[in-house]
């Protein structure tokens, strides 16, 4: 009796990892894989992607994302925090949002096309921790008060600068995402944008820095963008029997042998040191805010009353 078969084949990639990524902390951070440009586009029914983040011991890889046509699962740490890219039909890259040091490692792409895979692997490494944050700030009176000199002074007070252009830029590569344009350093008001919408410029235009160019720096009036540097102290959470109201608070921190915090304390805090509290606190400009580590869960509750709304403190 003779036994005929059909081959599976198996297109697999140069061993060696060829493609290596950096990242900051907290960050996101795309890892790059395309379908070759002889396979069909990998919305196609039958093509598989599944992205593993590699061990060692291949018997303890971990399985990051499965895409099947519409059909996208995640697992593990990686739930809710990772998706494909999908820039354009052949794009199977994947887009890990707030890195974390336990995320650096070797990763495998693998797109099945029936009995033909083609499997690329990516190292994300040099996982470091940013060298400071920008923040969107406006002032008690609401939205768009500040002069350019203003959003100067507004900044400082917060323990932070005016940001650059090349600040807000490294920002918007990291995920942020914010509707409200502000002054930069240079005297150019922008502001950054991930996901395109109809109120921020359009649902149409690319992601990028929109651009209103430069503004006259007396009569224009806009946000801020700010920037803070590492900590010089300890931001922490203030326990106290009773909420308090904004002079309470004050006197409060004054009485532990400190000082209430800064926006840019807080931001610091929470980007750069992974800060989490689901509780709002008073803030030095008379704000109540919370930070949670995501960004896309920042929480502000914009200059309440001082004297009759009661938060505990930072």
């Amino acid at each position: 009796i003779e036994c005929t078969f059909s081959i599976a084949c198996m297109l697999i990639a140069d061993s060696d990892v060829a493609v290596k990524v950096m990242a900051d902390l907290g960050a996101n951070v795309t890892l790059p894989c395309r379908l070759p440009q002889e396979s069909s586009s990998f919305f196609s029914i039958g093509i598989r992607v599944k992205w593993t983040k590699v061990a060692e011991d291949e018997a303890l890889n971990e399985d990051v994302l499965l895409s099947m046509g519409f059909h996208k699962k995640t697992y593990g740490s990686f739930e809710d925090r990772v998706y494909l890219q999908e820039r354009d039909s052949d794009d199977a890259s994947l887009v890990i949002t707030d890195v974390s040091m336990d995320d650096a490692g070797t990763y495998r792409c693998e797109i099945i096309n029936g009995m033909v895979d083609t499997i690329q692997e990516i190292g994300l490494e040099g996982i470091s921790s940013p060298t400071g944050v920008v923040f969107p700030y406006s002032p008690p009176l609401g939205r768009y008060s500040f002069s350019f000199h203003e959003a100067l002074q507004a900044c400082l007070d917060q323990d932070a600068v005016v940001a650059s252009y090349d600040q807000l830029f490294e920002a918007w590569k990291g995920g942020m995402d914010w509707c409200n344009a502000g002054w930069l350093d240079d005297g150019t008001v922008q502001y950054p944008i991930t996901k395109p919408r109809e109120p921020c410029g359009g649902a149409n235009n690319r992601p990028g820095l929109r651009n209103y160019g430069r503004r006259d720096k007396y009569m224009s009036r806009f946000d801020a963008f700010c920037f803070s540097t590492p900590l010089n102290g300890h931001f922490y959470w203030l326990t106290q029997p009773e909420k308090l109201n904004f002079d309470e608070a004050v006197q409060a921190c004054f009485d532990d042998g400190a000082e209430i915090a800064k926006v840019g304390h807080m931001f610091s805090a929470w980007k750069l040191e992974g800060y989490d509290r689901c509780d709002a606190g008073w803030l030095a400009d008379g704000s109540g805010q919370f930070r949670v580590h995501f960004p896309e869960k920042i929480q502000k509750q914009a200059h309440p009353q001082r004297t009759y709304l009661f938060f505990g403190l930072f």
